[in-house]
């Protein structure tokens, strides 16, 4: 999609009510669904993060968004695919800064360039006891990525026909922090699977973004 079209079309989604847990449903297998519904008081203690879905145009002015892949560690997202974001520190603002201030760090997007367009719904992460705070935004130019080397394995930049396209939309096996299999739906983007949170946040991305494109 031609980016100028994609921000006309975005244009249109700031006001509209957010489809929330009818679109985060599509992306968590049925057995989870129950624990979602009672989260509420463990939401109330978590951890606070903002993480940034960020669109812009490459060199032919197609729409695209990145991804991180992070790297392999001792941790429960462990070579995962993410938004670029992360955790509220003390000297930010709000977690709309945070995540600003993240993407510069982890991507090299400069905060300056970014345009927040819309909140997004809040997805709690219960293995890290991280509360995520999302937000859709673009930069007009092509960005140069300069990834953090130290926390980041790869870029994945995603281009929107391919997301937008259902047959990305797949059902896998995969190791999950609680120590068992299970089966869950995923994105399957460039190669990479993208569940479990993530998977979420891009599930409300794309019912949003057809309504209008």
């Amino acid at each position: 999609m031609n980016f100028d079209n994609f921000l006309q079309s975005l244009s249109k989604i700031k006001n509209i009510e957010l489809p929330a847990v009818a679109s985060h449903f599509k992306m968590v297998p049925p057995p989870r669904r129950a624990a979602l519904m009672q989260q509420n008081e463990a939401i109330k203690n978590a951890k606070q993060a903002g993480v940034l879905a960020l669109f812009y145009p490459d060199n032919s002015n197609e729409t695209k968004f990145v991804l991180i892949l992070r790297k392999t560690y001792k941790g429960v997202h462990s070579a995962q695919v993410a938004f670029p974001g992360g955790k509220l520190e003390a000297g930010d603002a709000s977690l709309k800064a945070a995540a600003l201030r993240e993407t510069f760090e982890e991507v090299g997007v400069k905060v300056e360039d970014i345009e927040v367009i819309k909140r997004l719904s809040q997805v709690f992460i219960p293995p890290s006891n991280f509360n995520v705070q999302p937000y859709l935004g673009i930069t007009k130019i092509k960005p140069e990525f300069v990834k953090q080397e130290n926390e980041v394995e790869d870029l994945i930049e995603v281009n929107i026909d391919d997301f937008l396209n259902d047959a990305v939309l797949i059902s896998k096996k995969v190791n999950t922090s609680y120590g068992v299999e299970i089966e869950v739906p995923a994105f399957a983007l460039n190669g990479h699977v993208v569940w479990g949170a993530t998977a979420m946040m891009l599930s409300e991305i794309k019912d949003l973004l057809k309504q209008f494109v």
